[in-house]
C-alpha cells in the first residue's frame, strides 16, 4: 500500500524563521527549505503552501523507515505536544537537503568551470584575431 506523508516544521534558526518541508512516500524521505524571514503566522504559512508548494525543490529521496502506530487520540496528542517541544529538522531531513546542497554544488561547479573556459576560448580567439589583423599590413 502506497503511503504519503508530509510535515512542516517551522522554526527559529538565527536571524530568520526557516520551513522544512518533509514527504515521506514509499519509504523514501525528500526534504525542501524555505526562509521566511519575519516570524510568519499562520495563515501565512497556509497561504505560502498553496501558492508557492510546487515550487519548491525537494531534494533526493533518501531511505527512512515509518513506524506504524495506532490511532489513539491520546497518542496523537502527546505526539503533537513532542513536536511542538522538538526544534529543528530531523537528521534523515538534514541528510536529504544536504543531498540537495551537494547536487547543487555541483552543478554549479559545472557551470562556472564552462563558463571560465568560454571566456579563455573567447579571449584567445580575440588574440588570434589581433594577430592576423597586424599581419596583414598597412
Amino acid at each position: 500500500m502506497d503511503k504519503t506523508n508530509g510535515m512542516l516544521t517551522v522554526f527559529f534558526e538565527e536571524p530568520f524563521w526557516v520551513g522544512v518541508f518533509e514527504i515521506t512516500e514509499n519509504g523514501k524521505l525528500s526534504a525542501a527549505k524555505m526562509t521566511f524571514g519575519a516570524e510568519p503566522k499562520d495563515g501565512e504559512v497556509f497561504e505560502f503552501i498553496l501558492k508557492h508548494y510546487y515550487e519548491l525543490k525537494f531534494s533526493p529521496a533518501v531511505e527512512t523507515k515509518t513506524k506504524r502506530t495506532a490511532d489513539n487520540p491520546k497518542r496523537r496528542q502527546r505526539q503533537a505536544h513532542k513536536q511542538l517541544s522538538v526544534h529543528g529538522t530531523g537528521t534523515k531531513s538534514q541528510q536529504a537537503l544536504k543531498l540537495m546542497q551537494e547536487a547543487m554544488k555541483t552543478e554549479r561547479r559545472q557551470i562556472t568551470k564552462e563558463q571560465r573556459e568560454a571566456e579563455k576560448q573567447r579571449q584567445f580567439e580575440f588574440r588570434q584575431q589581433k594577430r592576423r589583423e597586424k599581419h596583414k599590413g598597412h
